[in-house]
């Protein structure tokens, strides 16, 4: 039903009501009963979050000249990413809007160097696991370039049939670390080789893993390389808003030199308005996005991002170590914050409706059908009660046989 605007005002007391009102049949995610869509550091993190947006809140990043003070912050930003990623001191980058901002700009920049560096002519196309997010697929789409979806060994890429599949016109090649559906770093090194022998464009999409991945593996995790430290990487899409814990929407793309960099922005002169340059999708670029994810990361420092991780890892291992108690068996090996979880004697979707009933709300996977967690700090409070709940649920939907004797 459609509304028409209301003739007279309200009240901000009555409105802030309706809006709470509203808000009761969202998920509880301050519970720790959501593993899915929202990145729960805690309530600190959370305050910080919002009172820095807030202030800057109604200033621009479309206009550096004009708020000098955002440049400076997305420049630290960016540097504190590419720090933690092994960027070379030739290596430059921008804050987006998100993954799907990231990976779109990544695509662009490789279609115009191959366009305008290499030569390339004809129809483009890029390869990928079929593991890869549909945000690559978007992106394609807008571009009007082939995607080409690959099998893979044992939940990830297989760089064989990635180099089957790639040939001249081929713009990018795509590994994850992690992938979404698994939780698992797709081989890098091995892409990076393919990349250099064939001397083709290789994005790491680590929008997910790059802000934990480097901190699990400083508190000792075995998490293989994956950024700027293999040649073979051009590019990275690493969120913001995910394991960095920022103010929604803000990602960082990054690129393993200014050169590269280049051919992602937008720069338009024919206009009566004024030359516009725009350095990702969007054009006007929300100040508190920026500003949030600043003092997010001054906040934390690295430490506080070590220990943010670490809770995260250690409720991994507890909800893996409990359902695989229980009979279910893990999708690959995770390192990081994802893991995905089924048993072939259960339908896991009637598993995870059955879970809804107390209040968890996660993700799915498909192929093959299993429960999908991403887990954030306050998820190590809850492991347990979650891996209780999942116990009760194996029962209802499946009988006592599935449960006797696997989990107390």
């Amino acid at each position: 039903m459609r509304h028409p605007l209301p003739r007279q005002g309200a009240d901000w007391p009555d409105l802030k009501d309706r809006m709470a009102d509203y808000a009761t049949g969202d998920v509880r995610w301050r519970d720790g009963k959501t593993a899915v869509y929202v990145f729960n550091a805690g309530p600190d993190v959370e305050q910080v979050q919002k009172e820095a947006y807030a202030l800057f809140q109604s200033e621009n990043g479309l206009g550096p000249a004009a708020f000098p003070s955002l440049k400076r912050m997305e420049d630290e930003v960016v540097g504190f990413g590419l720090s933690l990623l092994h960027g070379p001191d030739e290596a430059g980058g921008v804050m987006t809007s998100g993954g799907t901002d990231s990976i779109t700009m990544a695509v662009k920049a490789a279609r115009d160097f191959a366009r305008k560096a290499r030569g390339v002519a004809g129809p483009l196309n890029i390869v990928l696991p079929r593991s890869a997010h549909p945000a690559f697929d978007k992106a394609c789409a807008l571009m009007e370039i082939e995607v080409r979806r690959t099998p893979l060994k044992d939940y990830l890429a297989d760089p064989a049939a990635m180099g089957d599949a790639a040939d001249p016109s081929t713009v990018m090649i795509v590994g994850s670390a992690p992938n979404f559906p698994y939780g698992l770093i797709d081989p890098i090194g091995a892409l990076s080789d393919l990349a250099l022998a064939r001397d083709l464009w290789l994005h790491v999409d680590a929008c997910v893993g790059g802000y934990i991945a480097p901190f699990v593996r400083m508190n000792g995790g075995d998490v293989p390389a994956f950024d700027f430290e293999l040649p073979g990487v051009r590019s990275i899409s690493a969120d913001l808003h995910k394991y960095g814990y920022c103010a929604k929407g803000a990602s960082t793309v990054f690129f393993r030199s200014a050169e590269l960099q280049k051919f992602m922005t937008f720069d338009f002169r024919d206009w009566p308005g004024g030359r516009m340059v725009t350095p990702t999708l969007a054009g006007t670029r929300p100040g508190g996005a920026i500003s949030a994810a600043w003092a997010v990361m001054n906040f934390l420092g690295v430490e506080g991002y070590r220990a943010k991780h670490g809770r995260v890892t250690a409720a991994r291992q507890a909800i893996a170590a409990g359902v695989e108690a229980l009979g279910f068996r893990v999708l690959g090996r995770p390192q990081l914050g994802i893991l995905a979880f089924t048993r072939d004697d259960v339908d896991c979707v009637a598993l995870w409706a059955k879970l809804r009933e107390r209040g968890w709300f996660t993700g799915v996977t498909t192929e093959p059908k299993s429960l999908h967690l991403m887990l954030s700090p306050v998820h190590d409070a809850v492991a347990d009660a979650y891996v209780a709940d999942v116990a009760w649920a194996l029962g209802a939907v499946s009988g006592p046989v599935a449960t006797e004797a696997r989990y107390s």
